[in-house]
């Protein structure tokens, strides 16, 4: 339900129609219209009375937050379209859960935990660094990292001129030219884990998601989507932030 005194471009979001930064750029685009006029600004208000079309379409009322756990394979594009025709886990999830919004991504060639929501909201705040939600990866590289590596992993390092905050790296297993390593970190910038430690001479060959602000993978198929709980601790957390 839209309260009052909501910004516009926050109301979008919570509808689950898109993120809150995909709703300002309608509105800057001139797709958002409320009581029969076209705005221009994010910086609007709206209470219970208004009523907001977005490319003509009535919003609809939010519905209760929802959140799901999905096992993203190898090959697809985290995004509802691909210019390029390339399938979209959207494809693979289909329409039976309704407009879903991923929370974070995981690019074409990686695997694992994904998180998606309804709410955009919940999405934008489920991505902040700033609430520290871990992030836990099964990685393959070639090659084994020196202790040095590692510790310069933990301490943050620059790559190409972006800053990466702490990164924590434990060898499981060595192989003959492989490794196998669980990484964790909070910052989940594009490609962070693949470019950081391509940097230290280390090429990733295979990237699974394992975990997210401790929900698991566990056992779940490739494919395979189910809605969870969503424990008091985050939603708690969620609602004083909104």
């Amino acid at each position: 339900m839209i309260k009052e005194k909501n910004r516009i471009a926050k109301v979008i979001a919570e509808s689950g129609l898109c993120s809150r930064r995909e709703a300002e750029r309608k509105i800057l685009d001139g797709e958002v219209s409320i009581n029969g006029h076209i705005i221009d600004s994010p910086a609007i208000n709206v209470s219970y009375d208004d009523v907001i079309l977005v490319n003509s379409i009535p919003l609809t009322k939010k519905e209760d937050t929802k959140l799901y756990i999905y096992h993203k394979p190898a090959g697809l594009i985290t995004t509802h379209s691909d210019e390029n025709g390339r399938k979209t886990i959207f494809d693979d999830i289909g329409n039976k859960y309704g407009k879903l919004l991923s929370i974070g991504r995981l690019d074409l060639n990686s695997e694992g935990l994904l998180l998606l929501t309804n709410d955009g909201e919940f999405q934008r705040f489920m991505e902040s660094p700033k609430n520290e939600f871990e992030r836990v990866y099964k990685v393959r590289v070639h090659g084994t990292p020196t202790k040095d590596d590692i510790l310069k992993l933990k301490n943050g390092i620059t790559v190409d001129g972006i800053k990466y905050k702490k990164i924590d790296v434990k060898i499981d297993k060595v192989l003959s030219s492989n490794s196998w390593l669980t990484v964790k970190l909070i910052e989940g910038k594009n490609r962070e884990i693949r470019r950081t430690l391509s940097s230290l001479g280390y090429e990733v060959n295979k990237l699974i998601r394992i975990s997210y602000a401790g929900f698991e993978l566990r056992n779940l198929e490739k494919s395979g989507i189910y809605e969870v709980k969503i424990p008091k601790r985050i939603l708690d957390k969620f609602e004083n932030k909104i």
